[in-house]
């Protein structure tokens, strides 16, 4: 296990301070806020702490309210909403000096044998023969956003399929975008913690198709500026974030300043692990706020 995943879950190893409430410290991002999958992933953790170890987390419904200051911890206080005989739900609120930075609601199950199908899954290339990273992004960005980026991302071995968004500014395609993505190191055998790391990365690509259908190269080139407004998502079958993964995104509306991104992730043999949906803000900046190479 390389050391940014340690300290990855690290984060996720939130302290408890009273019943029903936890702490949790930061990591600096590409931007300077609090990464929204970070938040997120802390918020499950919180909720999942409250709940019996027989009941996975099946679904999150989330607003990012606030940009989080990375250099204060984050309390998260969690409601205990309902405990019924098959479904548990918990409200969870992230609060940083005074004020409320992130709402979650999530519900766990307890296991049911049941009716059964699903999409079949996209073709796209084996992961081992697509580039790392840290092989892809010098080639395409200045140094400094690189290394910045791949520090950012340290955890996790995400390997485009198509070439990113900053490597075709100006050039519209199609709003598809795939990736594929693991834990750079082994796991622990606790489903929490599998679906709170995928949660973890599903903010971090999910709106480039909103970018490809306008040519935008997106926060790293710096054509655009936006956040994260909402997300959700879905866990249909258990799966392991230490063991490949396909994030298959699509965006089908930009409008009125945001864009939508919804999602699926795939195991590697073809089960329908997530969906997935955001909505963030997109804005084009005035033009002289556009970093420029001269």
């Amino acid at each position: 296990m390389n050391q940014a995943l340690e300290a990855l879950l690290d984060l996720l190893d939130l302290e408890q301070i009273e019943e029903d409430i936890f702490r949790g410290v930061s990591r600096s991002a590409l931007v300077p806020r609090v990464f929204g999958g970070q938040v997120a992933a802390q918020a499950l953790v919180a909720a999942g702490r409250t709940v019996p170890d027989d009941r996975p987390a099946h679904s999150l419904h989330a607003y990012f309210l606030r940009p989080g200051d990375p250099g204060a911890p984050i309390v998260y206080t969690v409601d205990r909403i309902r405990d019924g005989r098959s479904f548990t739900t918990r409200r969870v609120v992230a609060v940083q000096h005074g004020h409320p930075i992130f709402h979650l609601s999530a519900s766990f199950q307890t296991y049911e044998e049941g009716l059964e199908h699903q999409s079949g899954m996209p073709e796209a290339p084996d992961p081992e023969t697509l580039p790392t990273a840290a092989e892809t992004l010098p080639r395409h960005l200045p140094r400094e956003v690189a290394d910045r980026l791949l520090e950012t991302r340290a955890a996790v071995d995400l390997r485009y399929v198509d070439e990113p968004p900053w490597v075709t500014v100006g050039q519209p395609r199609e709003p598809r975008s795939q990736v594929w993505f693991r834990a750079n190191g082994k796991l622990a055998d606790d489903s929490l913690l599998h679906v709170c790391l995928a949660t973890y990365v599903s903010d971090m690509t999910l709106l480039d198709s909103v970018l490809l259908a306008h040519g935008r190269g997106g926060w790293a080139v710096g054509d655009v500026v936006g956040a994260s407004l909402d997300h959700a998502m879905w866990f249909h079958r258990a799966f392991r974030a230490d063991e490949w993964l396909l994030y298959d995104q699509e965006s089908p509306s930009s409008s009125g300043g945001r864009g939508l991104g919804q999602a699926r992730i795939w195991t590697q043999d073809g089960r329908l692990a997530v969906t997935v949906i955001q909505e963030g803000v997109v804005r084009v900046p005035r033009r002289s706020d556009i970093p420029s190479d001269t």
